[in-house]
Formats: C-alpha cells, structure tokens, sequence
C-alpha cells in the first residue's frame, strides 16, 4: 500500500460543544494512538481528507502524517476507522493508528470479483456476494488495496470460501476458512415466485383457522353447559332448549294432588 502525505494539527476543543465548533469551521477531530505512542487530540482539514478517499479504492489510507509543532517530522499512520453520519454522510470523527516499520497491522480490505461465472452464462445463475470485505494482517508496506478474486470457474451450486482466497505475498487472511464469500446461486423461476406469492398471502388465514380450531375445542363454561336433567342438543318441539325444572316443582305438584277434596254425592 502506498503512502499519501497528509497534514493535522494539535486540536484544544473537546467535549460536544468544542467538537460541533469544529465540524462547522471545517475541520475533523481525530485522534492517533500505537504501541508506542500516547493517545493525542488531532483535526484535520475536512476537505483534504475528503479528496484523499475519493481518490483511493477504499478508507483504508496509509498516511504519511505531519502534525504542527509535533516532535516528529513525519508519522507513519494507517487509518484505523472512520465515522460518517447515518444520514448525511458527513465526516465525524476519524481513528489513527500509527504504526512501525516492522510492526504487522490488521484492517477490513474490500473483494473485487474478476471475470463471469460459468453459471451466469450457461444456466443463468444468480452471483451473490455475500463478504464484501474480509480482515487481513500484514505489514504496512504489505497491505493491498483490494483483494481481487476469480469466479469465471464458478458453477450454480458452487462457492468461494475464505480458505479459497489466495491473498498477495507477505498477507495472510483471517476468520473461519469455512465462511462463504461469493457463491452462485440456481435462478428464480416464474412458478416458484408464484408459489412463494400464494404461501405468503395463505399464511395469515392458516394461523386464523388454527386459532379457530383451539375455540372450538375449547373446554365449556359453567354457563354452556346443558341443564340437569336435558340430554345435550335436545329441544321443545317448538325448537327451542327447554327449560330447566326448578327444583321441587315435582314434590310440590304431588302435595297438591294429594290435598284436592273428593266432590259429594
């Protein structure tokens, strides 16, 4: 990786107040830091930074640092991280790693496809990009800029993992060797988008059918339950429930029977 001469100076402003001051005069706090170096409060001129990653395949920067009224001329410095606005993406703060000649550093390097896949021309496969960046480790002087990959050998069904990568001399990749990085995937057809169409739209009125079901099989309540003495579902042959008896209507028919005087002669 090459290195860009870049200019900073000693930033006195901090905390929230200090640093919006900052940001509107045109400047981005920053801070730089190493194994041997001691954290220190930093700015740079917004517009400057900018043209340097617009000119540079990625944010990953090898600086050629001086800093105003610093004791060293020059710093080798890698720039660790930079933090944008969600929405804007404005410049908000930006980490420097400062780093030696012979001192190895590990940062997030993008992937470049190079070539087209067997499977896009003969089947009509999808390519999918599933890293587009991976962490390596090297020396400064080491570190590529991009890390290109052939996929002009790629079938539908096959895949590069990061084992497969073959990285510059001196870098060496990092993470599970097992993780997928492009793949091709089989096409979409019609009647599959048709069907994933009809399962999405069946879905909610499957969950509603469920939910019926667990109603109705649901225990009765004291106030379904039929009336003593009624089998369940018999009805009046006017069609409705009947009734049920108040208890001792019977004994009380019976008592009443048996009090009717006899009629005279």
């Amino acid at each position: 990786m090459k290195t860009v001469p870049l200019t900073a100076y000693p930033r006195s402003l901090a905390r929230r107040a200090g640093v919006k001051k900052l940001r509107a005069a045109g400047r981005v706090p920053a801070v730089i830091y190493g194994r041997q170096t001691e954290p220190k409060n930093l700015e740079i001129n917004r517009i400057e930074l900018e043209e340097l990653i617009h000119r540079s395949v990625s944010e990953n920067l090898l600086l050629d640092l001086s800093v105003a009224e610093d004791s060293k001329a020059k710093r080798l410095v890698l720039v660790q991280e930079i933090q944008h606005h969600p929405l804007s993406g404005e410049l908000l703060h930006v980490d420097l790693h400062e780093v030696s000649e012979t001192e190895k550093v590990t940062v997030m390097v993008p992937v470049e496809t190079v070539g087209e896949a067997a499977g896009l021309k003969t089947e009509g496969g999808v390519l999918e990009h599933v890293l587009f960046k991976i962490k390596v480790r090297a020396l400064h002087k080491d570190l590529p800029e991009v890390i290109e990959v052939d996929v002009s050998h790629l079938q539908i069904g096959q895949s590069v993992h990061l084992g497969d990568i073959k990285p510059p001399p001196g870098v060496e990749v990092l993470g599970d060797k097992g993780i997928s990085v492009i793949s091709v995937a089989a096409p979409i057809t019609e009647a599959q988008e048709a069907a994933a169409a009809e399962e999405a739209a069946a879905a909610p009125g499957e969950v509603e059918m469920i939910k019926e079901k667990k109603e109705e099989g649901a225990p009765a309540t004291g106030a379904e339950k039929a009336p003593a003495g009624k089998a369940a579902g018999e009805k009046t042959p006017a069609g409705k429930a009947a009734p049920a008896e108040k208890p001792g209507a019977e004994k009380a028919a019976d008592k009443g029977a048996e009090k009717k005087p006899e009629k005279k002669k």
